[in-house]
């Protein structure tokens, strides 16, 4: 008898195991595979450079998410990836918004999840906070970015100076030229390729601009203002902005007053003048202040520009750096950076690098 009870009780236990299992395997079929969550705190950020969008992912099963990767894979130039963090079994990750207007597509993926693919939308910020022209998503407002900027503009103008003239840009062939070319490359991103390309062997161990990479601007590439007046949405494609701007232009609508005592100027700022009779009267030069090739904390910088003969071009010019003590003993009165020059218009600073009061 107690055999055969046994036997039975083994039978009864076996089957309630089958059946268990039965369920098991059942209820795992019903039951979707692990995928990735994604939530977002702001899908629409301003293209101001600053903004933020702020990312969670999350396994539906609750693992611990590991090796996780963030990729933009649409409109790269419009938000960058700035951190990751690891927030319990999830993973959090922020993005900064550029300054170029659309929409961008964030690829995650994670072993043994399927990947996923969050939105974002980035609009023009038109916002102008001086009334002067210039856009504020233009604008280097963190003090880290401006003392880049002006690091790799005065280094980039002084560099020509000391390159072989085959090496030097073939662009820069007066004094307008030297500054729009310094200006430009100063907003790149400064890596190997773009260095061999300008033919640079030694650069400043400094980062680039943090905030946008020239030419991925609302503007595209026609970063110099052209007329006067506020910024508007219009100024976008209606021919505001331009490539190109002439010394005037730059004076005008691209940099603002400072001081006529050159002891206000800062490196990186600009000093024009108007010398009245000639074909092409404004000029301009580049304060350096100290030198990154040399001894000196006085420097000035300029191309004079192609000479003239009547109404016909004589010489292609040449580019001179000067101290503020030569250029202050200059054998013509009306070159001198002084208050009582009235063809000195004085110091002027980039509407980019303007501070609120």
């Amino acid at each position: 008898m107690r055999s055969l009870f046994d036997r039975r009780l083994w039978l009864v236990v076996a089957m309630c195991l089958l059946a268990a299992a039965a369920v098991a395997v059942a209820t795992h079929r019903r039951l979707p595979p692990a995928t990735l969550i994604l939530t977002i705190d702001h899908a629409v950020l301003p293209a101001d450079g600053y903004a933020e969008a702020h990312i969670t992912a999350h396994a539906t099963d609750g693992r611990d998410l590991q090796g996780i990767v963030w990729r933009v894979e649409k409109r790269k130039n419009s938000t960058a990836l700035e951190t990751t963090a690891s927030e319990g079994s999830d993973m959090h990750a922020v993005f900064r918004a550029g300054v170029t207007p659309g929409d961008a597509k964030v690829l995650v993926t994670a072993p043994g999840l399927k990947p996923t693919r969050i939105d974002l939308e980035f609009v023009l910020d038109p916002t102008d906070g001086f009334s002067d022209g210039t856009p504020d998503f233009l604008r280097l407002q963190y003090v880290g970015d401006r003392i880049t900027f002006r690091r790799w503009f005065t280094f980039l103008a002084e560099s020509t100076y000391f390159q072989k003239e085959d090496d030097r840009p073939k662009e820069v062939n007066d004094c307008a030229a030297l500054i729009r070319y310094a200006y430009r490359e100063a907003l790149r991103t400064h890596d190997g390729p773009w260095a061999n390309q300008l033919h640079l062997d030694n650069l400043p161990s400094a980062p680039s601009v943090l905030k946008y990479d020239y030419p991925h601007t609302a503007l595209g590439a026609n970063i110099f203002r052209t007329r006067p007046g506020p910024f508007s949405t219009h100024d976008i494609d209606d021919g505001a902005f331009a490539e190109f701007a002439d010394a005037e232009t730059l004076r005008r609508f691209n940099a603002y007053f400072v001081s006529r005592d050159l002891k206000a100027a800062r490196p990186g700022d600009l000093i024009f003048f108007r010398q009245a009779g000639q074909m092409m009267p404004f000029h301009t030069m580049i304060y350096l202040g100290a030198s990154q090739f040399g001894e000196g904390d006085s420097w000035l910088i300029y191309h004079t520009g192609p000479s003239h003969t009547g109404s016909s071009l004589k010489e292609s010019g040449e580019l001179r750096r000067v101290t503020v003590d030569d250029l202050m003993q200059h054998p013509y009165a009306r070159w001198r950076p002084v208050p009582q020059n009235s063809a000195f218009l004085g110091v002027y600073r980039w509407n980019i690098l303007r501070e609120a009061d």
